[in-house]
């Protein structure tokens, strides 16, 4: 493919201005930058899937075919066959109404002309290849039954099942663990090196791009501000941009914690606690549709959180992580074992303690997308709580808007955009500015930096660094990057199966694992680059 002189505007605003690249037959080509700086848009140009009032000059060039005068038709022949193209989104790219293996096998039913049943065959083959367990019973599932890592592969397993020449990949390990990450990646240049397939990263996750790719070009504000070599870029970059990105990555930026105060008796205290789900639900519910097994999501969790902590979640998708976060806010239903804050039971609270329990507990939720109300604006959606909860006036709630956007680095013209106009790091701080608006003693972060880029997760890090210190904000924090945990976090729990399989301080359970399943996630993230950094005294610099 070669692209010369791209550029996409919108009415206007010009997003995309002048970018010249090209992708060799068989090469990765890693393309990084800041959220909001034209990666997604101009790859969404390479595929003819720029929205209506959107328009593209320039050249795009596929195999000395010209792409940019392509007509609808001839776009759906391509799209798939030729090009394949992973979501940065997946629970928005995925029908919630047909199941999974239906969904990977119909693009192979139209472009191979598989019958039905042998595209549901290769569907199954394909979960499997991309870490999917027991696929034989996944391909039966809906999207709503998987989790967000899931989804993912699920996207990446329906994007390379017609075998195409070109694969462009939007953030395609943005939700997945540390394992399921070095398999993905694993994958992408098994793809790459057995059938010649040439592949496009979109990523700000520089250890991932340094891995795999060959070359890397950087863009920012739209336009492009390096490219080179992959080894070139990373070790002797020129651009001061390309130099504040490296800088920023987890391992090299500057950002502390402080110790957690000695409390008398824990902010929050989780005994025992389990949460099952039923193992299969029909649509209306009825019994007859119902399984009476059930799936134990949490199995016994017990855990103790002192006020001024900063405590890490780790382990791969379906661990449990997200679903303790959900019943710590009471999102989820405990089927046994109990969750206290300050000694209440806090699904036990009613009335003026329970309005009071949610204006102290918070939570910012891995899919920024799916937790913002579409029809509002981030006017509204960051003002709501404060309004609703009886703190301020509506006119006065407006007011503090511009005060919390700053905080999360986010520019105050965005205040009239709704969540579809935003990319997923502008959507993120969003729902972390609605989040700090109450003021919250425990903030739970369920991934919360996963769609941000090396630059703004720095920022993000240091904001919860900072609450943390001038506000004593309790934090339990949820990720698969364990070099975020090991630099912001005092303790950390490992979770698999719905149990904590190891716990303790950061330092000893990241430098020194115990438990087979904990030297195995460390193990994934060895041949990453940077590496896991030592700590200095009791914060941990990241």
């Amino acid at each position: 493919m070669q692209v010369e002189n791209l550029t996409v505007a919108f009415g206007s605003l010009t997003a995309v201005k002048g970018v010249s690249f090209q992708v060799m037959e068989g090469e990765i080509l890693g393309i990084v930058g800041e959220s909001g700086s034209g990666k997604s848009i101009t790859c969404r140009a390479l595929m003819g899937l720029l929205p209506a009032l959107a328009t593209a000059a320039g050249s795009v060039q596929f195999r000395g075919r010209d792409l940019l005068g392509l007509t609808e038709d001839e776009w759906c022949s391509l799209r798939g066959s030729e090009i394949g193209m992973i979501f940065q989104n997946p629970a928005s790219h995925l029908d919630p109404l047909r199941r999974i293996g239906q969904q990977i096998a119909a693009p192979m039913i139209r472009h191979l002309g598989l019958s039905r049943r042998e595209g549901m065959r290769r569907a199954v083959s394909l979960l499997e290849d991309v870490g999917i367990r027991d696929p034989e019973k996944r391909a039966r599932s809906y999207p709503h039954e998987f989790s967000g890592g899931m989804k993912q592969r699920a996207m990446i397993a329906a994007a390379i099942g017609c075998g195409p020449k070109l694969l462009i990949a939007d953030e395609p390990t943005t939700a997945l663990d540390v394992t399921v990450q070095a398999r993905i990646l694993k994958l992408l240049q098994e793809l790459n090196r057995k059938r010649g397939l040439a592949v496009i990263l979109i990523s700000h996750d520089l250890a991932a791009i340094a891995e795999i790719c060959t070359r890397i070009v950087v863009m920012r504000n739209g336009e492009i501000v390096e490219q080179g070599p992959a080894d070139e870029i990373i070790s002797r970059p020129k651009h001061a941009y390309t130099k504040l990105l490296i800088a920023s990555q987890p391992g090299r930026a500057s950002c502390t914690v402080g110790s957690p105060p000695q409390a008398v008796a824990p902010l929050l205290s989780i005994e025992r606690l389990s949460v099952s789900f039923p193992a299969r639900h029909g649509l209306i519910g009825g019994r007859g549709m119902r399984d009476a097994r059930s799936f134990l999501a949490l199995d016994g969790i017990d855990m103790q959180i002192s006020a001024g902590e900063t405590i890490g979640i780790v382990g791969e998708s379906g661990s449990g992580k997200s679903t303790l976060a959900r019943a710590i806010v009471r999102q989820n239903k405990p089927s046994a074992g109990v969750v206290r804050l300050d000694g209440q039971d806090v699904h036990a609270l009613q009335g003026r303690d329970l309005t009071r329990f949610r204006q102290r507990v918070q939570m910012v939720f891995q899919n920024p997308y799916d937790s913002l109300n579409p029809r509002m604006s981030v006017r509204e959606a960051v003002a709501e709580p404060l309004w609703r909860h009886g703190i301020t006036d509506r006119r006065s709630a407006y007011l503090r808007v511009d005060e919390l956007l700053e905080m999360v680095d986010l520019p105050s013209a965005l205040h009239d955009r709704r969540p579809r106009q935003l990319s997923g790091g502008q959507c993120q701080r969003v729902g972390l500015a609605r989040a700090l608006a109450l003021k919250p003693q425990l903030l739970i972060a369920d991934e919360i930096t996963s769609a941000l880029d090396v630059t703004t997760q720095a920022q993000i890090l240091e904001l919860l660094a900072r609450l943390q210190r001038e506000q004593e904000l309790t934090l339990v924090y949820i990720s698969h990057d364990l070099a975020v945990v090991n630099s912001i976090c005092e303790r950390v729990y490992v979770f698999k199966g719905g149990r904590i399989v190891e716990s303790g301080p950061t330092q000893q359970v990241l430098n020194d694992p115990q438990h087979p399943y904990t030297q195995e996630l460390v193990g994934s993230v060895t041949h990453h680059w940077p590496p896991l950094p030592p700590s200095e005294g009791a914060g941990h610099a990241a």
